[in-house]
């Protein structure tokens, strides 16, 4: 099973209204900018959910 892209580098390629659609120049995938942001604070609640190993 392949990792799923992180999406490290996206560029702006359509703004309609109120959405912007960004492209991941890693893996193509074009998506919503508001899903971009969704998915960064899905990782930042799971990274806060991970305990620590003191």
């Amino acid at each position: 099973m392949t990792p799923k892209c992180k999406h490290p580098i996206v560029k702006i390629v359509a703004r309609e209204d109120d959405a912007e659609f960004v492209e991941c120049q890693s893996c193509g995938e074009v998506f919503d900018s508001a899903e971009f942001t969704d998915i960064a604070i899905e990782e930042a609640d799971a990274a806060e959910e991970i305990p620590a190993d003191d």
